[in-house]
């Protein structure tokens, strides 16, 4: 089995587009494999792209390996919105990311402005009823051999199958922090950092794609470990900042490949 995990998207399509294709390239050259990829969550809010990302991945344009999704404190915070639940979450929604997608998905500046039934039924009439069922579809996390994939992390200490669905979500400083042995290395987006964050008990893979257009894959297949990377390059012709790829090897050293992308 070969396993790659996908840290937080947060509506940045053009950043999975090119990660998606160098793990083709990358799942191709290491040989044949039952390959699963598994989003960690948080594929809505903060970029651009929110509803151009899940049509993408509802495209079947992901076809040379098995996909999962595990759900992220984001798309809990948008299906709240959706149905009208929780007021105090959808206020808190628009303050970390919500309103990009919003507009991702048309709904217009008047109805955001004056939020309340205008907003939602304009929301309602815009997100796709497959978009809901898509992320009603994401699960809370997933375990493969020693690994544990999950959002933002677990409370150290709690058997699994007593897990708060919050604390899979949310949790940050409580399991950031702990370094006792889980039983199991946890892989987990959530709490970004510049660079893949390993640790003995835990690998974090949020790298921040939204804001610094670096967005990675954590590969895994026996005792091997590597990632894949978007990384900011400049670009010759254009002068502009565009997705490029890093590949890091096993040791976690990065090797910056110098091509550009279009």
């Amino acid at each position: 089995m070969r396993v790659y995990a996908i840290g937080d998207v947060h509506g940045r399509l053009d950043l999975l587009e090119v990660l998606i294709e160098a793990l083709r390239e990358d799942n191709e050259g290491r040989g044949p494999a039952d390959t699963q990829i598994i989003f960690l969550g948080d594929l809505v809010d903060r970029g651009p792209n929110s509803a151009q990302v899940i049509e993408y991945l509802l495209s079947d344009a992901i076809n040379f390996a098995s996909v999962r999704y595990i759900a992220g404190n984001h798309e809990e915070a948008f299906l709240d919105v959706l149905a009208g639940r929780n007021e105090t979450a959808n206020v808190a929604w628009f303050r970390f990311g919500g309103v990009d997608t919003l507009k991702s998905y048309g709904v217009s500046s008047n109805a955001i402005a004056q939020r309340g039934l205008i907003l939602f039924d304009e929301l309602n009439h815009k997100v796709p009823r497959r978009h809901i069922d898509f992320i009603e579809s994401f699960e809370p996390h997933i375990q493969l051999g020693s690994y544990l994939f999950v959002h933002a992390g677990i409370r150290p200490g709690v058997a699994l199958d007593r897990q708060a669905t919050h604390d899979l979500l949310w949790i940050r400083k409580e399991f950031l922090e702990d370094d006792r042995d889980h039983g199991m290395i946890v892989v987990h987006g959530h709490s970004v950092t510049d660079a893949v964050d390993r640790r003995t008990n835990r690998i974090g893979i949020d790298t921040g794609a939204y804001k610094s257009g670096r967005l990675t894959a954590l590969g895994l297949q026996g005792t091997d470990r590597w990632t894949v990377s978007t990384c900011p390059m400049l670009t010759r012709n254009t002068g502009r900042l565009s997705p490029a790829i890093g590949v890091e090897t096993s040791d976690l050293d990065l090797v910056t490949l110098a091509n550009d992308v279009a």
